[in-house]
């Protein structure tokens, strides 16, 4: 057990200088920068998605309210229909799922659709 060799333990204090490398730097190498266009293209993409997001979010539920005033109730009954509680408890998640699941797939496909991975000339 004496006879294995322990690694030496170094306190690493700040950044290794270029002279200083002992050991040839093995794994991933960080990929190269993209151009400023694409990633400003990917950005405009990708917020546009969430504006119309958002959009198709905010005008159905924001207007729930709005529709729920219509229908004339009586004075006599403070009775709520089942038709509110079903558009307020039910009715809105599936339409909130689908506006989901089409955001995500977006937002995927500009990360990877063929404009982010094409190289932009530079002027």
């Amino acid at each position: 057990m004496g006879a294995e060799s322990v690694p030496r333990r170094e306190v690493v204090t700040g950044r290794p200088r270029p002279g200083d490398r002992t050991a040839p730097r093995s794994g991933p190498r960080p990929a190269p920068a993209e151009s400023d266009a694409a990633v400003r293209l990917l950005m405009r993409r990708q917020i546009r998605a969430a504006l119309a997001a958002t959009a198709l979010l905010v005008l159905p539920l924001g207007l729930l309210p709005v529709l729920l005033r219509l229908p004339p109730f009586t004075d006599t009954a403070p009775r709520v229909p089942p038709a509110v509680w079903f558009v307020l408890g039910v009715a809105p998640y599936p339409a909130l799922l689908a506006i989901g699941a089409w955001y995500v797939r977006r937002a995927e496909r500009n990360e990877t659709g063929p404009a982010a991975r094409a190289p932009v000339e530079r002027p």
